[in-house]
């Protein structure tokens, strides 16, 4: 069942969200859809139904809230309480941009160690061989990890993102699917879909895309990395806020 986006009231299918035209390909009827009105708040119930994916990304970007209603209920919501395949892809997505975040991240900081112990072994007083038997390391001295085939890396970092993805998952939706008591169920409500609570925080993490521009541009990768983590954060302290906020009769 599809919703409101504005009000959260529950619309009937039919009509749905949009009535089309017979004759769609008139150009005098513009798209050839007419949106659906709401019973309630007498707005349209979806406007995002004739909008194109740069508005949508745009309006994730400012976190409307009309916006995640429309992705989680009216385009990903699926009525067999399982997760889209649309949602599946972009997880995937999104874990390959965090292995690359990751290992460019601590490849950059190991060079980074390497190259300041090699400078502060050779402006010591003693003899070269000496404070290289002292320390234990060489100017070309790397950690185990970086000394592996570069596959080896590559599924390191793979592992280390998909259960750091998997232990952040799981105990929201833990927590959110179980029925608290009533001091504790206030602060932290029940949703009996664990599916779009994923989706949630799946679509809310958009935002670790952003360091395609790192191809482009060169910036301070730690920097980057820290704001790109905040920033997920924030949107998906938002999306889990608007998902609940929809109540479960959305969803029933």
């Amino acid at each position: 069942m599809v919703i409101c986006i504005n009000c959260t009231n529950p619309l009937p299918t039919p009509p749905g969200l949009y009535t089309t035209y017979s004759k769609a390909d008139d150009k005098t009827l513009g798209k050839g859809v007419r949106l659906t009105q709401c019973p309630r708040c007498k707005g349209f119930a979806d406007k995002y139904v004739e909008h194109d994916f740069v508005v949508l990304f745009i309006d994730l970007v400012l976190i409307r809230p009309q916006v995640y209603r429309h992705l989680l209920f009216n385009y990903l919501g699926r009525d067999d309480n399982k997760i889209s395949p649309s949602i599946i892809r972009f997880a995937i997505l999104l874990l390959l941009f965090d292995v690359y975040l990751t290992w460019a991240r601590i490849e950059k900081a190991t060079s980074q160690a390497s190259s300041s112990t090699w400078s502060n072994t050779t402006n010591s007083t003693q003899p070269l061989n000496a404070t290289w038997t002292t320390t234990g390391a060489g100017p070309t001295s790397e950690t185990w990890l970086a000394t592996q085939p570069i596959l080896l890396q590559y599924l390191f970092f793979l592992a280390l993102c998909t259960l750091e993805t998997i232990s952040f998952h799981l105990p929201i939706r833990a927590l959110l699917s179980w029925r608290l008591p009533r001091p504790l169920s206030s602060l932290i409500p029940h949703y009996p879909h664990p599916p779009l609570i994923s989706t949630a925080l799946l679509v809310s993490s958009f935002t670790k895309l952003f360091p395609l521009l790192l191809l482009v541009w060169a910036y301070d990768l730690p920097s980057s990395a820290s704001a790109v983590s905040w920033a997920v954060i924030i949107n998906n302290v938002a999306a889990l806020e608007i998902l609940l906020g929809c109540g479960q009769s959305s969803m029933q």
